[in-house]
């Protein structure tokens, strides 16, 4: 099986990034308090950094098994993760159309 830790690590820093962009221009826009835009953002940023930790521990752990287990771990929180960042999109659609 191929290991898909690094690319998940990858991955998910730069949307943690992106996420917390969401977040910043929607406190300084006063936009966050008419939607739910902010607690999917948060929520996704939650996910990301532990996806990022999971996905770091199973590059450096020498356990095989362990390995296994948190990157799993970390696939199954990135893509809850992607899950809350559709929704937010979903919603900002929603909102300026």
């Amino acid at each position: 099986m191929e290991k898909k830790s690094s690319h998940i690590l990858n991955a998910s820093s730069n949307l943690l990034g992106f996420s917390l962009v969401i977040i910043t221009s929607l406190k300084i826009s006063k936009f966050s308090s008419n939607t739910h835009l902010d607690e999917f953002a948060g929520i996704a940023c939650l996910f990301f950094a532990f996806s990022c930790f999971f996905s770091f521990l199973s590059i450096r752990t020498d356990r095989e098994k362990l390995a296994n287990k948190c990157e799993t771990i970390a696939d199954y929180l990135f893509l809850s993760a992607l899950f809350c960042i559709v929704l937010s999109v979903i919603i900002v659609t929603v909102k300026i159309i």
